[in-house]
């Protein structure tokens, strides 16, 4: 009987709940109510496949809003390593400020020698001195993912202030968000204690090295020790080591509320959003993802992000539309190996089936 009534108990509690289990992990969340939309169901089916071809794991989140609203949730409860994409949180952040008038778009910035850091983008090629204006630095930093341009704006903000806003858009679901040159400091700093008195150029030296041990053996000379007292047997290692610390890592979910907070107008002016989004139209680091999958034409604003062993593309696709018709996408890969490929084929197999399912047009 106690059994039975346990039994009874559970199903009461599964009814009442607005989640709907979808084959091979996923779930399917709707507003109180209303069914499963036709999209959930393909869109989960063609992510588990993909999903299974990728060589480690495959995180998908995504929530349609208006019409046959709905979220897939495949990423779970776990936070994914985000890489760059925290450039988005930063541009968001800076831009509240522009909007509350305590920055201006056109205040300036002087770059200086220990903001350089390994990465794409221009800045680190230019002189220490030169004068960039915060508009100028959160188009490098969204556009061109410009490490030292996003460096430049945490730096402005302070770490704490932005890791407050990021918690008070979306409580707990982002762990610590860190200035670029910082991941580079906490996971090579796990090696050896003489790391943190290397300077940022000592370590952007490093990606001089024509592979990933040898980028070891370069750390080693720098610190003036035997390649063989460095804790760590590969670059991935290394890595792997980082990403357990939950630094620059959020769950798909938060992010997800972040961006529908953005493109619904809760966290920033029409202008400053506006602003944001064209930016994220703009990239040139997203051809080979999502983007690629997607029908010529599709409106996507969208970042991406790399690092070893992990990759990230988040957007919004048709952002200025009626909400019926927008849609936030994120998803991570890990686990994939030295080759990026593995990650781009299951982005780009991704942008296909959302376009399969009717959520990209």
């Amino acid at each position: 009987m106690h059994r039975l009534l346990l039994m009874l108990l559970a199903a009461a509690v599964l009814a009442g709940c607005r989640s709907e289990e979808v084959p091979e992990r996923g779930v399917v969340e709707t507003p109180a109510g209303a069914p499963a939309p036709p999209w959930a169901k393909p869109l989960d089916a063609a992510a588990a496949r993909i999903d299974d071809d990728m060589p480690g794991d495959f995180g998908v989140y995504v929530r349609r809003l208006g019409d046959e609203a709905g979220t897939l949730d495949r990423g779970g409860d776990r936070r994914w390593y985000l890489s760059s994409t925290i450039k988005v949180p930063v541009a968001i952040a800076v831009l509240e400020r522009v909007d509350a008038g305590e920055l201006a778009l056109d205040q300036e910035l002087v770059l200086a020698e220990t903001d350089y850091v390994d990465g794409a983008g221009d800045l680190l090629m230019q002189d220490p001195g030169t004068r960039y204006s915060i508009a100028t630095l959160l188009q490098k930093s969204l556009q061109d993912s410009d490490s030292t341009a996003t460096d430049m704006l945490i730096r402005l903000l302070g770490e704490d202030a932005l890791n407050d806003r990021i918690v008070a858009w979306v409580g707990d679901g982002f762990g610590p968000v860190t200035t670029i040159l910082q991941v580079r400091y906490d996971a090579y700093g796990a090696l050896h204690p003489g790391v943190a008195d290397l300077s940022n150029m000592d370590l952007v030296r490093l990606r001089e090295a024509e592979s990933r041990d040898a980028r070891l053996v370069r750390l080693a000379g720098a610190l003036g020790v035997a390649r063989e007292e460095l804790d760590a047997d590969s670059l991935e290692d290394v890595f792997d080591r980082y990403y357990e610390t939950g630094k620059n890592a959020a769950t798909l979910e938060a992010y997800a509320t972040m961006l529908e907070k953005l493109v619904t107008g809760e966290l920033l002016s029409a202008e400053s959003t506006q602003r944001l989004l064209g930016h994220m139209r703009a990239i040139t680091t997203g051809e080979r993802r999502i983007q690629a999958g997607l029908p010529a034409g599709a409106d996507f604003a969208q970042k991406t992000g790399t690092q070893i062993d992990r990759a990230c593309n988040v957007g919004i696709l048709d952002p200025d539309r009626d909400a019926g018709n927008t849609t936030v996408v994120v998803a991570c890969a890990e686990g994939f190996g030295e080759d990026i490929g593995h990650a781009e084929s299951a982005f780009q197999a991704l942008g296909r089936a959302l376009a399969e399912a009717g959520l990209a047009t």
